[in-house]
């Protein structure tokens, strides 16, 4: 990451309109993707030290159970420590942050939870020049597994980071899977996808182009799946299975994902921040699969960093089985 003295109000305000913009065009498509009338619910909310946003949270819908696309817009004198973990050196700038943040959660347990984040940080001090990043990405979180499912949304991912670099995808794919990475479960979340962070090489243009390339593949890689695992039949016992994986990604987002502890260590709006969080979970104490069942297959083949869109779908070195 570079400093950027270049950085215009004009970019700022044109990474603001695409996020917005973005928020809407995402709800209309997940809205259409329902089989009822089911629409999201929108709170706007302030925050005391400066910015605010749009939540709006989608509820017992019959495709998705829960889901919210948040929008926010916050500024403050000081970032915090979330935010400066890894570069100390932006301790104590004053900040603006921006972004949509995405969390489905479909009803069916053959269909798969989905996460996306698109955001943007500027951080100022006044004797230095401005600092600016993009950061986000996408990714999955099966239940029951589909080989076709996973190539599909790497493929998508795949095609869109080509234009930036013959090695972009596979990097940001190894930066996923390394993110999204439960240690005391010694478990991945889902099957990856793509994550970025301080993001500015290249300049501005690149850079914002590369976020929005990204961010209209993500419902490109994601919706096909829903409609292909939405209306399957389930039983209730692989209905239980899904609430039980359901408490890993809670186990994550309390306790790991930089974006909620970035929200509560800004004042952010609670409800909003922890939108993310499933309907229905349950934790059940050493549950164990049935060897060769769907349910072992889960860990043993899909949650394992692997090579999607490789024939033979070897896992990345040093994730063997």
């Amino acid at each position: 990451m570079t400093e950027d003295a270049a950085l215009s109000d004009a970019d700022v305000q044109s990474v603001r309109a695409f996020l917005q913009e973005y928020q809407r065009s995402l709800c209309a498509s997940f809205e259409a993707a329902e089989a009822g009338p089911q629409i999201f619910r929108q709170d706007s909310w302030e925050r005391e030290e400066g910015g605010g946003g749009i939540t709006r949270v989608l509820e017992d819908g019959a495709t998705f159970e829960k889901g919210g696309v948040n929008f926010s817009h916050v500024a403050g004198a000081r970032l915090p420590d979330s935010a400066t973990a890894a570069r100390p050196e932006l301790a104590g700038r004053a900040f603006q942050a921006m972004g949509v943040s995405v969390v489905m959660h479909p009803r069916n347990p053959m269909a798969p939870t989905s996460h996306a984040n698109f955001r943007f940080f500027l951080a100022t001090c006044p004797d230095r020049p401005p600092v600016w990043w993009f950061g986000g990405g996408y990714d999955l979180t099966p239940y029951y597994g589909f080989e076709e499912d996973c190539r599909h949304w790497h493929r998508t991912a795949a095609t869109a980071c080509a234009a930036y670099g013959a090695d972009v995808y596979r990097s940001y794919k190894r930066w996923c899977d390394r993110y999204f990475h439960l240690p005391h479960r010694g478990e991945q979340r889902g099957i990856g996808g793509l994550f970025f962070d301080d993001l500015n090489e290249g300049g501005f243009e690149r850079c914002f182009s590369l976020l929005r390339d990204v961010a209209a593949s993500y419902p490109q890689a994601y919706l096909p799946i829903v409609e292909r695992r939405a209306q399957l039949p389930w039983t209730e016992a692989e209905r239980a299975f899904q609430e039980y994986r359901r408490g890993r990604y809670v186990e994550f987002n309390l306790v790991y994902d930089r974006g909620t502890l970035f929200g509560l260590q800004t004042g952010g709006r609670t409800e909003s921040i922890l939108m993310s969080l499933p309907p229905v979970v349950r934790w059940q104490y050493d549950r164990r699969a049935e060897p060769g069942s769907r349910e072992a297959q889960l860990t043993d083949f899909f949650l394992r960093p692997r090579d999607w869109l490789a024939e033979d779908l070897a896992p990345e070195p040093g994730q063997e089985a």
